[in-house]
Order: C-alpha cells, then sequence, then structure tokens
C-alpha cells in the first residue's frame, strides 16, 4: 500500500464505505459475479484526489471486483507472475 494512503484504507469511513459498498452489489464481483473481494476505485487514488470524498468515498467511484478480476484491472492480466497476486491492499502477495 503506498503511504498516502494508510491512513484512508484504516479509516472508520473507508471502512464503512465499503462494507456498504459490498451490500449495495450483494457481494458479487460486477464483472464475472464470482464472490467479491476489493472495492476498487475506478478513478485510481493519488495523493492530490484521496481527500476528496467524491472520488475516495462516493459509490459511483467504487466496483467490487474479485481477485482475478482485480488483477487483471491492474496488470492486463489473471496475476503477475505465477504464484502472485495483489491483495485487497493492492500489494503483490503469494496466492493462497
Amino acid at each position: 500500500m503506498r503511504d498516502f494512503a494508510k491512513h484512508f484504507y484504516n479509516s472508520k469511513a473507508w471502512k464503512q464505505c465499503r462494507l456498504s459498498y459490498i451490500a449495495s452489489v450483494h457481494g458479487l464481483c460486477e464483472r464475472c459475479s464470482a464472490g467479491g473481494k476489493i472495492v476498487h476505485h475506478k478513478i485510481y487514488l493519488n495523493e492530490f484526489n484521496i481527500d476528496d470524498p467524491h472520488i475516495s468515498l462516493g459509490h459511483e467511484n467504487l466496483e467490487l471486483l474479485c481477485q482475478d478480476c482485480h488483477n487483471d484491472e491492474h496488470m492486463g492480466r489473471k496475476a503477475l507472475a505465477k504464484g502472485l497476486r495483489f491483495d485487497e491492499n493492492g500489494d503483490v502477495s503469494s496466492a493462497r
């Protein structure tokens, strides 16, 4: 996770927003209908827009994705390399 985003992703506001968004789409990936895992920001967060609640917390900028669709969004393929994936924080981790 990028340093500028750590505080945001640990905030009560994001945790509540994330849970309410997951419930609003019934927990399913919005691209393939698998079980959703990661609430993705359509407009990627950066140090300039993270404090704009329309971008960081607005449901219209969110999309629930499964791990594979999230990896595809960020890397244009299903996995980084054999055995590696993005985790729910956007960090590279070993596939479980």
